[in-house]
């Protein structure tokens, strides 16, 4: 039945790798079932027969699709089945996005969709990496016209050693998550996280990343060469040629006017009226696809930007290939907010704010790897307005949630451990304004945030770009660099490098192409360019604004005390139904978490109430010590003296004649119940009971003196009543 069941293997980083097709998804333009150990993805591409009308753009879907039969549970939903795609699904699905778009041809407008569908997961073996493997060798193999094939690989750092695809114990060890994707010559896509990985120590890791790339690439060639379909043909969009250059001749001396300034309002303002004449002198030409002439147009500009760049070094706010825009930073500018700061670089201005939370407000995730939960979440948001358009808010897209990731990612590292911080994190970046690189803004300014909240970071972090532009011959040939590319420049030039880091190294790399990849010298330029860039900022704009982390948090952040108890003890804390715990919390106005490890999280607004809480808690689970001062509740009143709680099933008796400095002859004299009073422990006997003095707390507190008579302990009527108070209470 399947006579054209093919199955291809190979070996990655010492496990088995396979292509299986000929099998599924046979309707598909090519289907390949990707496994790399026990992680199995179906990777299909499809591609229309036709062009799509009015786009101007390759319209090209990629979607990466958890199954949570993968590993084996149920999707923890209210319709038990999967949704809309994880934050995580659509980071990888953009991890594949990059690399193979720039490699399919410009002027082609075919929809052409790339789904990656994990079906089986194995933890040693990267179910991204898998994929992105197998996706490239389906476009390769299809009919679909594309410049591949390339291959992905992930690449760890352990005590200096550089370890390919690292297995899931690694992954838990390693400083670095590194992922490359190159064809045979060129590195195509790096998206990294580190813990302050120096630039050449992070180059090398790259160049290791690429080598294996190179090996894999290779073996997908050899299936191409196997079974590989003809490439079929597309009708261009590219415009006819005279055509083009006569409109460019038209419009040209206009535009470069327009464009000359370093303010976006004044250049969009000023080519409104350019594009209205173009329309006027042209639209006949065009009739029923005049969207034509805006499309020639952008080519227009593109010429104009690159030509500047390139033969003059001219930039469009006529800075230096190397300068930085103007920047500023700031910090509380919101009230009452735990921390907010706001940075400034042009026209581009991003506001973040932090908060803190208890522990157990950490965001709970459900995906297929090992996963549960994160502390320290980065949220990022690009309104319309900040790019003066109206549009209606639909939640966060692809984008922000990917500059959103990139941010949190460069973070992560300098974040406090929960022992030293015990809070969970999280910060948004608003984007105020928007005239390129927003994501390197969100980063600079949640340092400041993060630092004005008092978060103990290890060091502060910022981010900046390098783009490209290269010559006729593309990247082999000529080509340049320049550092803090604004809108027109990330839009119009062939990359926007985005690096963040630390003045020790760097903490998150992501890239994005408009050509076929990098040249290892390209990146030795970006990483030299965007190394200095960063110290100029923090040194020059970011630590001048504030120094270091505050040492005191905001008075509306909640203050968080920890100890940690015996797991034995949990239950008693917690008491029946709840009632012990929802008593502390009451009485403390505080929120209290325990972990099944037995590490407890008091959070509140008042840091004496706190402190409170965390004492009940360790009085509960821990004996009380002889000696020690507590504050508690008159529970009953007899005539020989009073019993007081110190903590929730922590009781003892105050003997009449501990009851004050001086002389008692009723208890009721000098106390009532449900009185909060402060006593010392003086004696534990062997059946665990609790003797205890507010005489003796009153003179080690309050400082209080003891009257010559208040120690003689006259008879009492009863008899031996007080032990059988003791008993009757111990039953």
């Amino acid at each position: 039945m399947f006579e054209n069941f093919k199955v291809y293997e190979t070996t990655i980083a010492g496990r088995p790798f396979s292509l299986e097709t000929g099998k599924m998804a046979g309707l598909a333009n090519a289907a390949f079932m990707a496994r790399y150990g026990d992680t199995s993805v179906l990777c299909t591409v499809t591609a229309s027969s036709k062009p799509r009308e009015g786009v101007d753009f390759f319209p090209l879907s990629v979607d990466f699709e958890e199954k949570m039969y993968a590993v084996g549970r149920i999707p923890g939903s209210f319709q038990r089945r999967e949704g809309k795609a994880s934050e995580k699904a659509i980071l990888s699905s953009r991890c594949i996005d990059r690399p193979i778009r720039p490699l399919f041809p410009k002027d082609m407008r075919n929809d052409c969709s790339v789904v990656a569908t994990v079906m089986s997961v194995d933890p040693d073996c990267s179910p991204e990496i898998t994929a992105a493997i197998g996706v490239s060798a389906a476009i390769a193999v299809s009919d679909i016209p594309w410049d591949g094939p390339i291959a992905s690989t992930s690449v760890g750092l352990i005590d200096g050693e550089i370890i390919i695809n690292p297995t899931l114990e690694q992954r838990a060890a390693t400083e670095l998550n590194l992922t490359v994707s190159s064809t045979a010559d060129l590195v195509a896509m790096i998206e990294a996280g580190g813990n302050e990985i120096p630039d050449d120590l992070m180059f090398d890791c790259i160049m290791a990343g690429h080598e294996v790339n190179k090996e894999i690439v290779n073996f997908i060639n050899g299936i191409v060469a196997e079974i590989g379909k003809e490439k079929f043909t597309f009708e261009s969009s590219d415009p006819d040629p005279e055509i083009m250059a006569e409109i460019e001749a038209f419009c040209i001396e206009d535009v470069k006017k327009a464009l000359d300034t370093d303010d976006k309002n004044v250049r969009d303002a000023a080519l409104l009226p350019i594009y209205d004449a173009v329309h006027a002198k042209f639209d006949e030409r065009f009739e029923g696809n005049e969207a034509k002439l805006d499309e020639i147009m952008y080519l227009v500009q593109k010429h104009v930007v690159r030509a500047w760049l390139k033969d003059e070094g001219k930039r469009v706010d006529g800075r230096g290939i190397d300068d930085i825009r103007p920047l500023d930073a700031q910090v509380d500018l919101l009230p009452r907010v735990h921390g907010s700061g706001m940075f400034t670089r042009g026209q581009t201005q991003v506001l973040s704010i932090a908060t803190l939370a208890p522990v157990s407000e950490a965001q709970k995730l459900d995906g297929l790897d090992e996963e549960v939960s994160k502390r320290y979440i980065h949220h990022y948001n690009f309104p319309s307005y900040s790019v003066g358009e109206t549009k209606p808010s639909r939640g966060p897209g692809r984008r922000e949630i990917g500059h959103g990731a990139l941010a949190e990612r460069a973070l992560l590292p300098v974040i406090p451990s929960v022992e030293e911080f015990p809070y969970a994190i999280r910060v948004v970046s608003e984007v105020l304004s928007s005239n390129g690189s927003t994501s390197q803004g969100s980063i600079c300014g949640s340092t400041l945030a993060l630092m004005a909240a008092g978060v103990p970071i290890k060091a502060p972090v910022a981010g900046i770009s390098c783009g490209l532009i290269t010559g006729d011959e593309g990247v082999y040939g000529d080509f340049m660099t320049m550092v803090d590319i604004q809108g027109l420049e990330d839009f119009y030039g062939d990359m926007d490098f985005k690096v963040a880091g630390t003045h020790k190294g760097i903490t998150a790399i992501q890239m994005d192409l408009k050509v076929h990849g990098l040249t290892p010298e390209i990146i030795k330029e970006a990483f030299a360019k965007t190394n200095k860039a960063r110290m100029h900022i923090l040194d020059d704009v970011m630590l001048k604004c504030i120094p270091e982390y505050r040492k005191e948090l905001s008075q509306y952040a909640p203050k968080m005390l920890t100890t940690v108890i015996s797991p034995d003890k949990i239950g008693d804390v917690i008491g029946k139904q709840g009632k012990v715990i929802q008593s502390i919390q009451e009485q403390c106005e505080c929120t209290i978490n325990i972990e099944e490890d037995g590490h407890v999280y008091v959070a509140g607004i008042d840091l004496e109430k706190a402190q409170a809480a965390i004492d009940i808690v360790n009085l509960i689970a821990n004996d009380p010590e002889i000696g020690a001062v507590y504050s508690g509740r008159v529970t009953r009143l007899m005539t020989f003296g009073a019993f007081v709680e110190i903590a929730p099933g922590k009781e003892g008796l105050v003997h009449i004649s501990k009851l004050d400095v001086k002389r008692v002859e009723k208890v009721e004299d000098v106390v009532a119940v449900g009185d909060q009073v402060i006593v010392k422990v003086t004696e534990i006997d062997d059946q665990g009971r609790i003797n205890l003095s507010r005489r003796d707390a009153l003179v080690e507190v309050n400082g209080a003196v003891v009257e010559d008579d208040a120690d003689e302990e006259a008879p009492r009527k009863g008899g031996n009543r007080e032990r059988r108070g003791f008993k009757k209470r111990d039953k």
